[in-house]
């Protein structure tokens, strides 16, 4: 028999955070998260979010041992901006067992009715900055760092079984970096300085922080066309830089500012630690975060993470200044492949950015949707 078992205390927080490593032991290509970076997502004391949306926690129990996770969100504000009733399913994980998916779903689905919404969407959390989406194509390649979730082929059939459909594809591109930046993206990033847009470079982190405010107050203004992202407030900002930032390398940090001196554009790539997450296996300490130190340093691999240009200038060019100047850091860096991140399959032009260059879609995520 299949209990439920709603998380309350920190004993069931503690299961909810480590029982995907259970789940995942012998899953070759799942990336282990760190364990205190799960608690800052879970814990309601050192996230936020919880205070602006509706949340539930499930454990499934079988034969008295956790099986499953399930967590319901219901994003107020995202609601009121887009004129949705939405809950959300996110940070599904269980064995391949018919009934506890089914229970933990409906368990979901059931809350959801109780609170009055219409549809529920997923997997998606608290935003896109979140894990979204199960894996749909590419189960035997390796995972990158902040990206999304490294599900079992056995998630998307347990979804579909109970009448979900797709609400959107994300993709993730491969791009083969070359020995030289391709002419076109040079002869842009000229127009763009003969306009008087300016690349500002880092070298030190403390260099950074004085822009932090103004990157995030650039993402509240661009970001409003991505599915699941609601504006983040400062607190937010505050939350996700210091749990980010200790981690990025100021190289692959580039901003552009108009002649004004204003900051109009923004990219973060960070070099894969893959491997050092693997070998951290969760844990910073004794010795996880030494790993994480030489994944940084033996990397090739170049990650996007974060990106935008303001609205009047994205067809300035901005975007091909930034890449000139990433792609020269990265030759710098002895990085030879860029990963795309997770790209929406209706972002046309992003995804005309990768496809200019040697490219291969070598994953891809899906988003469900099932009206209550």
């Amino acid at each position: 028999m299949i209990q439920l078992k709603e998380v309350k205390h920190y004993k069931e927080l503690k299961t909810f955070v480590k029982l995907p490593y259970k789940i995942h032991k012998n899953h070759k290509e799942w990336l282990p998260p760190l364990i205190t970076d799960e608690f800052k997502v879970f814990d309601k004391r050192k996230n936020h979010l919880f205070k602006k949306c509706d949340t539930i926690m499930y454990l499934a129990y079988k034969d008295g041992k956790a099986v499953g996770r399930i967590m319901g969100i219901i994003n107020h504000v995202y609601n009121q901006g887009h004129n949705e009733k939405n809950v959300r399913f996110c940070y599904l994980e269980c064995f391949d067992d018919d009934a506890v998916f089914d229970k933990l779903i409906k368990a979901i689905e059931n809350w959801g009715k109780e609170n009055h919404m219409e549809n529920i969407v997923g997997p998606l959390g608290f935003s896109d900055k979140d894990p979204q989406g199960f894996l749909l194509e590419g189960y035997e390649d390796p995972m990158t760092v902040m990206v999304t979730n490294c599900s079992f082929k056995y998630m998307i059939s347990h979804t579909e079984r109970n009448d979900y459909k797709k609400k959107l594809d994300l993709y993730q591109y491969r791009v083969q970096l070359e020995n030289e930046t391709p002419e076109i993206y040079i002869k842009i990033a000229e127009r763009a300085k003969s306009r008087g847009f300016k690349i500002v470079e880092f070298s030190k982190s403390k260099e950074i922080k004085p822009y932090v405010k103004t990157v995030f107050d650039l993402i509240n203004q661009t970001y409003t066309d991505i599915y699941g992202f609601a504006p983040l407030d400062d607190i937010e900002a505050k939350e996700f830089s210091n749990r980010f930032l200790p981690l990025l390398n100021p190289s692959y940090i580039k901003l552009v500012k108009d002649k004004n001196d204003t900051v109009v554009a923004f990219l973060v790539a960070m070099p894969n630690i893959t491997a050092g997450f693997r070998k951290a296996n969760g844990r910073l300490l004794p010795f996880g975060f030494l790993h994480l130190i030489k994944a940084l340093k033996t990397a090739t691999q170049l990650d996007m993470l974060l990106g935008c240009v303001k609205q009047e200038y994205r067809n300035a060019g901005l975007d091909a200044l930034m890449t000139v100047s990433l792609f020269e850091s990265a030759r710098n860096g002895g990085l030879t492949v860029m990963d795309s991140h997770v790209t929406m399959e209706e972002n046309v032009k992003m995804r005309a950015t990768y496809e200019r260059m040697n490219y291969t879609i070598y994953k891809k995520y899906r988003i469900f949707e099932k009206a209550l």
